[in-house]
């Protein structure tokens, strides 16, 4: 109240000031420093905003039109301010250009907007807005040309209201939650000339009629759920320029009408399900530069009128059924830069004109194509020198040598041959390869030593030679690859020891050396490499002590098995004990050569063992003392509790919880962060079990639902006696309160008394991960694509919560929630921030649920709990839902650790079986290998060698996109 009393004298006074003033400025003014008194501004951005300044033009983000001095574009963009877009902006009489882009704005997108009469543009780009778009936004459309609202958390159908706004040019709500079909009327606005509706969850079919839309240039609807076909008279908009079709469930052959699109720069149709032969016609499209039919079901040969687009740079055929070889035709698209027809059934011979084309990226993996690698002559292909970056021919059936001209390729950076059948050397001019960053020989015939110039290669960071004839020794010059993460020798002759040298490649993360014939002891000092996710020296010759510390103390047994004289703590095979030369006593002393009485000695430890006896026995009556306290004071809490419950919900019933926020001396304070803080069934709806919707470390969960129809979960704490006070409480759930992101479960308010606590959390109606992957009465098993978008969206809300430097301390699957569009949220953040110190102690027997889920640093008192110990238990998460099984699973006469068994699989080749067998093979190997391989750095045992959710985050999506990027 106080603070509304005070607002409202700003303004008055406010009111005052301007008055004398003419009633332009009074309106601009106004309405801007009321806009500003709403914002959170954190960077203090708008701090020229004074009402005391006489020139508003002048105040930052502000333009006005020079004939009226009047405010005409309001432009905050990147400004980092929250809240909400109120009515004062309606001041701003002539306002033409409203852009408030990538900041933190909330709440539902305001139909006030509709009101203004010059409105031209309106971006609302990136912000943290939700709800359904107001039907009334478009209901009187005067002039408005162009409105964005991409990147926020909008739901709902499109309003068909959208069909009647016929001054729009471009309409861009992509990256939304939007469901439901398109408008019937969208292709009515006949001034359209860009349309975005990308990365949403519209269905259905396309509609015809888009040929009315003469001005268009881009037409994105790619990741949705549309089926059916591409609209038959397409053609008709003969300016299209760019044309995304991507990520749906399209299907059927490429309308004959598009042929007339002579115009269009891009086309990407990739991830459908379209079939058939691609028409001759397509050259006829001669202004295409990006062509991208991949991952779709096209067959028969690839048509020699391609030859026709003389301005493609990129050309992408991949996944599909095409046959045939690759057309000689390419040779006049003489701007290619990209060629990627892999995974087809291409045949004849590697075609050798491919490396005078001057391209960047060839890729030609997981084909049929046969003959030897070889390269026309030096000065044709002197381009290709120059400009070559990524080279994959893998998986073919090619022969031959690897040839000596492979070095001048100067910008090498991908060099991938493997899986052919490759004879001869590794040619000692690898070396000159200074920019190449991984190089793949494995699964060939190569025989000979890994040449001494193999440390030219200064930028590599992965070699993998596997499963060749190669021999000698491993050259100590790999040393100077100081880049190297991974070094993959397995299945080769190699002999002689484990150079030393490995030891000084601090970013090795992957070493494989077995199935070799090395010999010799490990070096100690591999203990330094504290990257280490895979050492795998098994079926060697190896001797003499396992190194001791970092990882070298878990290492899977697996790993070093086939080593008969290896010995180690590990491998319960203690070494032989070196015996100094015997001493000669005298047999009439008794005394040691100290001086010192051997039964003195005797008596000593007897001594020792004694008082070790008794440390051991007084540790034993500590710990049982402990839990008989631990377990009084519960009882105590829960009875407390109890009592306090019940006054709340007498008060509940007498209708004393008000409206937010409340106080009173005998029923504790109730606080809402928005809407009606009342109960429908009242609060004894609490203790009904019908109503409970589970139980954890911090206390029982209770459905029920507030008066204004919004369905609450609601957390009743079990850790009274351990909580701050009221008012260290009430300000670490205002902050947790102001952390909001589709991928977490908004805090909506708060109860306190002494003794009873009560958390007010957004309901989140599909359950918990755990009962989707575990529970038998969950029928419906996760589809591979359900189970990648939960650990992308679980990994965006733990990285949104670090960003607000708040740890969750108990990442498992019953805290990971699934909303009614399969998204993941994730739930019970920051309630350890409640406890008046992170007691590891407490901590972990709030949280003895998530076992298998805990970093090991929570054993160690000595090292700090940091965001990385949410990173470990992501890990752990990670694998359950890609092979389905609990992080513990405890046999007849057994335990298995979940990260042990995948990790063993993967150093044996057969991670695949990991993968949960209700997927029945129906997933994608090239994107759940990586998941699985990132779960293990995630839940690595040192905090240091794992990534942080915001790089988590990046790594997922590349994997989702490999052609943006590379992940091993």
């Amino acid at each position: 109240m106080l603070l509304t009393l005070l607002t409202l004298l700003f303004l008055a006074s406010l009111l005052v000031v301007v008055h004398s003033t003419d009633p332009a400025f009074n309106d601009d003014v106004l309405g801007l420093i009321v806009f500003k008194a709403g914002l959170t501004d954190p960077h203090s951005k708008l701090t020229s905003w004074n009402e005391d300044d006489d020139n508003r033009c002048n105040w930052v983000g502000i333009q006005c039109d020079p004939r009226t001095n009047r405010v005409s574009e309001l432009q905050l963009h990147g400004f980092s301010l929250s809240g909400h877009i109120g009515r004062s902006l309606l001041r701003l009489q002539f306002l033409r250009v409203l852009s408030l882009s990538n900041n933190n704005f909330s709440g539902t997108i305001n139909p006030i907007l509709a009101q203004f009469e010059t409105l031209r543009i309106i971006d609302l780009t990136q912000n943290s807005l939700s709800g359904s778009i107001p039907d009334e936004l478009f209901r009187q459309c005067r002039s408005l040309r162009a409105i964005s609202l991409a990147q926020n958390n909008l739901s709902g159908q499109i309003p068909d209201s959208l069909s009647s706004c016929s001054t729009l040019e471009g309409v861009n709500f992509s990256s939304n939650q939007l469901s439901g079909s398109l408008p019937s009327g969208i292709w009515s606005l006949s001034g359209l000339r860009s349309l975005d509706f990308s990365d949403n969850l519209l269905e259905g079919v396309i509609p015809l009629g888009i040929e009315s839309l003469f001005d268009l240039r881009t037409v994105n609807l790619r990741q949705n759920k549309f089926i059916g076909q591409i609209p038959q008279d397409i053609g008709g908009c003969l300016l299209l320029k760019s044309l995304d079709f991507s990520e749906n469930s399209l299907s059927g052959g490429l309308p004959e009408s598009m042929q007339r699109l002579s115009l269009c720069i891009s086309l990407n149709l990739r991830g459908n399900s379209f079939n058939g032969e691609v028409p001759d016609w397509i050259g006829d499209m001669r202004s295409l530069e990006r062509f991208d039919l991949s991952a779709n079901n096209f067959s028969g040969p690839i048509p020699n009128s391609i030859g026709d687009l003389q301005f493609l740079k990129e050309l992408n055929l991949s996944e599909n059924e095409f046959t045939g070889s690759l057309p000689e035709s390419l040779t006049s698209c003489i701007n290619l830069l990209a060629l990627d027809v892999s995974k087809n059934s291409l045949t004849g011979n590697l075609p050798s004109w491919i490396f005078e084309l001057g391209l960047q990226t060839v890729s030609l993996t997981g084909n049929k194509l046969t003959g030897t690698m070889e390269f026309p002559s030096v000065s044709s292909m002197a381009a290709s020198f120059q400009s070559l970056q990524i080279l994959d021919l893998s998986s073919n059936s090619l022969s031959g040598e690897i040839p000596l001209v492979i070095a001048r390729f100067s910008s090498l950076r991908f060099l991938n041959v493997s899986q052919n059948s490759l004879i001869g050397s590794i040619p000692a001019t690898i070396g000159e390869l200074r920019t190449a960053q991984v190089v793949d020989f494995s699964f060939n015939q190569l025989m000979g030593s890994i040449p001494l110039e193999i440390g030219g290669a200064v930028s590599l960071q992965e070699l993998r030679l596997e499963q060749n004839f190669l021999t000698g020794k491993i050259p100590s010059e790999i040393e100077n690859c100081s880049s190297l993460t991974s070094l993959v020798l397995s299945k080769n002759n190699f002999t002689g020891p484990v150079p030393l040298a490995i030891v000084n490649l601090t970013d090795l993360q992957i070493v494989d050396l077995s199935f070799n014939n090395l010999s010799g002891t490990l070096p100690k000092e591999l203990t330094n490499l504290s990257h280490l996710v895979i050492f795998n020296v098994s079926h060697n010759h190896l001797q003499g002590e396992l190194p001791v510390g970092g990882f070298f103390n878990t290492i899977p047994l697996s790993s070093i098995s086939g080593n008969p004289s290896l010995c180690g703590s590990v491998l319960n095979h203690s070494c032989p004990s070196v015996h100094p030369k015997p001493i000669v006593l005298n047999p009439n002393s008794s005394t040691n050569s100290n001086g010192t009485s051997f039964s003195s000695n005797l008596h000593h430890k007897r001594i020792v063992l004694s008082i070790s006896t008794l440390i051991a026995i007084g540790a034993a009556v500590f710990i049982a003392l402990g839990v008989v306290i631990v377990t009084f004071l519960n009882l105590q809490v829960r009875s407390s509790m109890s009592r306090s419950a019940a006054a709340a919900f007498t008060m509940s019933r007498d209708d004393d919880f008000s409206h937010s926020p409340t106080t009173e001396s005998n029923y504790g304070k109730l606080v809402m962060f928005s809407g009606d803080a009342g109960f429908v069934a009242g609060a004894q709806a609490l203790l009904n079990k019908d109503c409970e919707l589970g139980r954890g470390g911090f206390g029982a969960v209770y459905q029920t639902v507030l008066q204004d129809g919004r369905p609450v979960a609601i957390k009743k704490l079990n850790i009274s006696s351990l909580i701050k006070s009221q008012e260290d409480f009430e300000r670490e759930v205002k902050k947790l309160g102001k952390i909001r992101h589709c991928n977490l479960v908004a805090l909506e308010g708060y109860y306190w008394t002494p003794s009873l606590q009560l958390l007010i959390n957004e309901y989140v109606c599909s359950g918990s991960l755990y009962k989707h992957l575990h529970e038998e009465q969950s029928n419906n098993c996760l589809s591979w694509q359900q189970r990648f978008n939960i650990i992308l969206g679980t990994a965006k809300g733990l990285a949104h919560l670090h960003q607000a430097n708040v740890i969750h301390y108990n990442i498992k699957s019953t805290n990971v929630l699934i909303d009614n569009l399969g998204e993941a949220k994730v739930g019970d953040f920051g309630l350890a921030r409640l406890l008046p110190t992170i007691d590891r102690c407490i901590l972990s027997s709030k949280i003895q649920s998530a076992l298998g889920y805990m970093a090991p640093e929570f054993a160690c008192q000595t090292v700090k709990i940091t965001e990385k110990c949410d990173v470990y238990g992501f890990g752990v998460l990670i694998l359950e839902l890609v092979t389905g099984k609990r992080p513990v699973e405890y046999m007849e006469d057994d335990v298995v650790v979940l990260c042990d068994m995948v990790r063993g699989a993967l150093e044996e080749g057969r991670v695949e079986e990991c993968v949960d067998g209700g997927l029945s093979g129906n997933f994608p190997a090239e994107e759940a290998i990586p998941v699985i391989k990132l779960g293990l750095i995630c839940a690595s045992q040192v905090p240091s060698n794992r990534p942080d959710m915001g790089e988590v985050v990046r790594i997922l999506e590349l994997i989702q996109c490999p052609s943006e990027g590379e992940w091993v």
